[in-house]
């Protein structure tokens, strides 16, 4: 399995976020996308960073950017999970059937666990990958790297 490279096009994917609501690709049309993968919730580092999402909406939104968690986790999981965050503007999506299956389609599954890599993917206006980084499991992204990388 091979990491998603830089120019790549990603293709349409729907996947249900924690309101159980339908997130696709191709709405996004002309936003930039920032795909934030982490490998489980109610886990304290994948906490921290989509707390870090929520934290910096406004930052996003300036910089024609939506960002997104996305996890191998259920609907009601993911629900209680920003519930329990207090994260409410940031779509939390759920690759959870085919379990994993937009994880395995980046290149960034992890058979042997059966989640994710800790990855943030981004997308430009025309779903072309700009930006593929992963992190070691315990490591918190900075998402100062990734404002400035927005910003160019």
């Amino acid at each position: 399995m091979t990491t998603i490279k830089l120019g790549q096009q990603v293709q349409n994917f729907i996947l249900k976020d924690q309101n159980d609501q339908d997130f696709s690709l191709e709405e996004y049309q002309g936003k930039k996308l920032l795909l934030s993968f982490h490998p489980l919730a109610f886990t304290k580092v994948c906490a921290e960073q989509m707390q870090s999402l929520e934290a910096n909406l406004d930052a996003f939104q300036e910089l024609n950017t939506v960002a997104v968690g996305v996890s191998i986790d259920h609907v009601p999981a993911k629900l209680a999970w920003a519930k329990k965050l207090g994260i409410s503007n940031t779509r939390l999506l759920c690759d959870f059937w085919p379990h994993g299956k937009l994880a395995q389609d980046l290149g960034i599954f992890r058979e042997k666990n059966g989640f994710s890599q800790r990855a943030n993917i981004i997308l430009d206006e025309n779903q072309k990958v700009i930006f593929v980084k992963t992190y070691p499991l315990s490591q918190l992204p900075d998402i100062d790297e990734i404002l400035q990388f927005l910003k160019g």
